[in-house]
């Protein structure tokens, strides 16, 4: 484990942990999160799934304006909590933008300025900005404090039985398709986007024959894991931001991924708490009007319309799986997952 902050340079990497610098006490511990994150949607998942919402309180950035090309000044908080719907003040400092946080935390600090954070009452500091690190140890954080009966006690998102298999494909999913999808809609050079594509849609590829084969309704078959949490932030955002302003338009997920499609439409309208995190306004704003360079007059599109088509059915094995069959995607598919 990495120091909690090593240096201005450095982000913070504490856990929530009895008898440490920061045990877990409810009401101690606040997370700082801006709905349209993909990787702070992680977050606000195990706050949900878990049960935390009482423990963790909760201060939410508006999705737009981020500032220069740098991130400064980085995300702003609404003046109030009027101003932007879902967003709110900071309830703790009542800053305006989060980079005051950070310098609470570091007078010196150097890093971006990014979401999630969670920060500790007690100590005056952060606790963690790294949304993979809390996504593994934040769901067993509160265990001594939260009611040992109930769904939501009986959550393991990273099974012993599992966590050889969890870590392989996390490997590929974050490299591939959490990443992937920046390394595309921020390319530079045509040559840069058309290989960056070209992985996304062989990681959707492999995904949809990877449910199919285990059968569904999660991606390890029966057991929600947080693998369904990693894919799920990345591809709720998909046909909806992805495709247009990503470019990831060599298919969508409602045309060309039958699997995962009724994967995600079941994690969205079955499973308490995908719904209730996603916020499909601050998601389609935050990339059409904060990414100057790529959509520079900030016009947001309406479509897709619906955002999550409805009608769901858990008989995976009747869905024909489906992929995008350009050939270059084949290939590199052939080649990242033999």
């Amino acid at each position: 484990m990495a120091a909690v902050h090593a240096g201005p340079d450095d982000s913070w990497h504490g856990v929530i942990k009895s008898e440490t610098q920061f045990p877990p006490v409810a009401g101690r511990y606040h997370l700082y999160v801006g709905l349209f994150c993909p990787f702070a949607h992680r977050v606000l998942l195990v706050r949900s799934l878990r049960g935390l919402e009482s423990l963790i309180d909760m201060s939410v950035v508006m999705p737009y304006p981020k500032g220069d090309d740098r991130g400064w000044p980085g995300w702003r908080f609404p003046a109030s909590n009027d101003e932007y719907p879902g967003a709110t003040v900071d309830k703790l400092f009542a800053s305006d933008y989060l980079h005051k946080l950070y310098f609470k935390a570091d007078p010196e600090y150097k890093g971006r300025y990014s979401v999630p954070v969670l920060w500790d009452m007690k100590e005056g500091t952060i606790v963690n900005n790294e949304s993979a690190e809390l996504l593994r140890w934040l769901p067993t954080a509160f265990d001594d404090v939260l009611p040992r009966e109930g769904s939501a006690a009986q959550l393991d998102l990273y099974p012993t039985h599992l966590r050889s298999e969890i870590d392989a494909i996390t490997e590929w999913m974050q490299r591939d398709l959490n990443s992937g999808v920046y390394k595309a809609g921020f390319a530079e050079t045509q040559e840069a986007y058309n290989e960056g594509v070209v992985i996304v849609f062989a990681a959707l590829n492999h995904l949809e024959s990877l449910i199919y084969r285990n059968g569904g309704p999660y991606i390890l078959g029966k057991h929600l894991t947080e693998l369904d949490i990693r894919a799920y932030t990345t591809v709720i955002r998909f046909d909806v931001v992805y495709v247009q302003h990503f470019k990831c338009n060599l298919g969508t997920i409602r045309a060309n991924y039958p699997v995962i499609h009724g994967w995600l439409k079941n994690l969205y309208w079955n499973v308490k708490g995908f719904k209730e995190t996603t916020n499909f306004k601050h998601i389609k704003e935050n990339y059409t009007k904060s990414h100057a360079k790529i959509n520079p007059l900030a016009i947001t599109p309406m479509g897709p319309f619906p955002d999550v088509e409805e009608g769901v059915d858990l008989n995976f094995a009747k869905i024909k799986p489906g992929s995008v069959r350009y050939p270059v995607v084949l290939e590199k598919q052939a080649e990242l997952y033999h």
